[in-house]
C-alpha cells in the first residue's frame, strides 16, 4: 500500500464510483478496478461492493479500514505541513462540517482573513445535519466541525454565545406583548428546527414546566421562518437564524432569557494539523466569547 492508493480507496468511498475516483486520481477505469483487486487479494477482504444500479459501496470491514485510510492521511498531511511550516511555505488543506447558518455566517470570515496570510491553504466545506457534521468527525471525512455542544461532545472549543428570540407575524395577538413566556405559549402552535439545533428550546420550555404544541417538525431555519409568514404557527429560534427576517415578521425578548452556544469540534488538538489549528485559533481570534453576550439584533 502507498499513499496514492490510499487516496484512491478513499475517492471511491466517497465518488461511489470507479470513474469519477479514477478522474480524480488521473487513472483509468480498468487501472482503479486492478488496483482495487490487488489490494483485496493483498487484504484477504472485501472492500467494495459493485453494483450496476447502485453505484460502489463500502462493506463493514471496507467503511472500518477507509477511516484508518483517513487517519494516515492526514498523517502525511501534517508531515507535509511540518516540512513546508520549516521552510517558511504554509500548505496544507482544511475540511470543515458545519450547520447553514454556521456555514454562511462564520466560515466566509475566517477562510479570507486566514487567506490574507496563507494564500496557498486549501479548504473544502461540507452543509449538513449536526447529527451529520458528528459522523463526518467520526469516520474522518472533515477535520473540523460547528456544533451546538451536547453531553456527548469532546474535543470542542467555545465559539459563539447566541441570543434566543420568540418570532411571529406583526399581526398575532402576542405582538403586543413586549416579552414571551413559556406559558405565553402554552396553546399556540408551534414549529420546531431539529436534528440537533432544538435542546435550548426545549430545555427553555422545559425550565418552566411547559411543553410546546408543536405542529410542524423542520430541519431548515429558512423554511420555518416562510412558515410562520404564512400563519402557520409560531417558533423560538436562534439569533443567527433571523438575522434576514422575512417581511412581516417580528422578534420578541423571552423570559427567563435562554441562548444557544455554538462551538468548534476537532480531533484533539495535538492529532491536528498545523493548517485545521490555524483556522481554528482563527475561529476565536475573530469570534471572541465575551462575558455579556452583545446580540447582533435588537427587538
Amino acid at each position: 500500500m502507498n499513499k496514492s492508493l490510499l487516496q484512491l480507496i478513499v475517492a471511491i468511498s466517497e465518488t461511489r464510483s470507479f470513474t469519477s475516483a479514477g478522474e480524480k486520481m488521473n487513472m483509468t477505469q480498468p487501472a482503479v478496478s486492478r488496483a482495487v483487486t490487488a489490494l483485496e487479494r493483498e487484504l484477504g477482504v472485501t472492500l467494495l461492493i459493485r453494483d450496476r444500479r447502485l453505484g460502489v459501496a463500502l462493506t463493514p470491514v471496507g467503511e472500518r479500514i477507509v477511516r484508518i485510510f483517513r487517519e494516515i492521511l492526514q498523517g502525511y498531511d501534517k508531515v507535509d505541513q511540518e516540512i513546508a511550516s520549516e521552510k517558511g511555505m504554509e500548505t496544507g488543506s482544511v475540511r470543515i462540517g458545519a450547520f447553514p447558518v454556521a456555514a454562511s455566517y462564520f466560515v466566509p470570515k475566517i477562510i479570507s482573513h486566514i487567506k490574507q496570510q496563507y494564500p496557498k491553504l486549501e479548504f473544502s466545506i461540507l452543509e449538513g445535519t449536526i447529527a451529520d457534521i458528528q459522523e463526518w468527525l467520526d469516520n474522518r471525512v472533515i477535520d473540523v466541525g460547528f456544533v451546538i455542544p451536547s453531553d456527548k461532545t469532546t474535543h470542542s472549543h467555545p465559539l459563539y454565545r447566541e441570543g434566543i428570540y420568540a418570532v411571529m407575524r406583526e399581526d398575532h395577538p402576542l405582538s403586543e406583548k413586549s416579552i414571551i413566556s413559556p406559558e405565553d405559549l402554552r396553546e399556540e402552535p408551534m414549529l420546531i428546527c431539529k436534528a440537533g439545533y432544538e435542546p435550548p428550546v426545549l430545555q427553555w420550555f422545559d425550565s418552566a414546566g411547559e411543553e410546546p404544541n408543536i405542529q410542524y417538525i423542520l430541519y431548515n431555519y429558512r423554511t420555518a421562518l416562510q412558515m410562520i409568514a404564512a400563519g402557520e404557527g409560531l417558533a423560538v429560534m436562534s439569533e443567527l437564524s433571523l438575522l434576514d427576517l422575512p417581511s412581516g415578521l417580528i422578534l420578541k425578548r423571552i423570559s427567563p432569557a435562554a441562548y444557544r452556544d455554538i462551538h468548534i469540534v476537532s480531533a484533539p488538538l495535538e492529532d491536528c494539523t498545523i493548517a485545521v489549528k490555524t483556522f481554528i485559533e482563527t475561529a476565536q481570534k475573530l469570534f471572541p466569547i465575551q462575558a455579556e453576550h452583545e446580540p447582533l439584533i435588537k427587538p
